[in-house]
């Protein structure tokens, strides 16, 4: 049976923040869509991800962080585009596709190539920054059986998990904006876009484009059909 908690009472995100911890699925607002997080150092927690979303495990989950210091643990330190692009537009709606730190080698889905990168976005919305505050990175997905509209309230997370596998905890947050973020893979000082969202492509661009790899959707490139360097990072990219 889902819980659902109102996030702004006393002790809802600590509950959720303890339920994630043992391994759980917990549905929390952002400042995109609701989401569906896990620890991603647990693998038990993660293949549960994929079946309460019915999602296919060639679909990388990407990981939401509660600032700067988070980053360096999943992807170490932005080359040069990717920090421009984090100095700007960070806490927003931007997820970066960026190569993996080795350290950080937790199976988050996806075909091999998706193992050298990873899609990292940092929320501006307080209830994502107090649970990662509180256990660290979070593995994020959008709340929605995969290929379905995304969740923008509590209630429409409730029905959209009903009579199938369900999360634990759904946190109450209010109605989210709805717009999914926008993904950009970078490497060095080259960027393009994987899918554009909140913010515009033509936002995005700007000086440090010292070389711009393609336009927004074009084609099957890298990235786009997971046998690239972005590795398949385009569906349910982050939210």
């Amino acid at each position: 049976m889902t819980r659902v908690l109102r996030a702004a009472d006393s002790g809802a995100v600590r509950e959720a923040a303890a339920a994630l911890a043992d391994g759980a699925v917990v549905a929390l607002p952002t400042d995109t869509v609701y989401g569906l997080a896990v620890d991603p150092t647990q693998p038990e927690a993660v293949a549960r991800l994929f079946a309460c979303k019915g999602r296919p495990t060639d679909v990388p989950v990407p990981i939401l962080v509660a600032g700067s210091a988070q980053v360096t643990l999943v992807s170490g330190e932005l080359e040069t585009a990717a920090q421009a692009l984090a100095d700007r537009f960070w806490p927003g709606p931007l997820t970066l596709v960026v190569p993996r730190r080795p350290e950080f080698s937790v199976d988050l889905g996806g075909p091999a190539a998706a193992r050298q990168t990873v899609g990292v976005r940092r929320p501006d919305h307080p209830v994502v920054v107090a649970l990662c505050e509180l256990l660290g990175p979070l593995a994020v997905s959008s709340a929605n059986r995969h290929g379905a509209p995304p969740a923008t309230t509590a209630l429409e997370v409730v029905r959209a998990f009903v009579g199938s596998d369900q999360p634990e905890v759904v946190l109450d947050g209010g109605t989210c904006d709805g717009v999914p973020s926008t993904v950009v893979e970078c490497r060095g000082p080259a960027s393009r876009c994987l899918r554009e969202g909140a913010l515009p492509w033509t936002l995005l661009q700007g000086p440090y484009d010292s070389k711009l790899m393609d336009r927004p959707g074009a084609g099957r490139g890298p990235g786009v059909d997971g046998t690239g360097p972005g590795g398949g990072h385009l569906k349910d990219a982050a939210r």
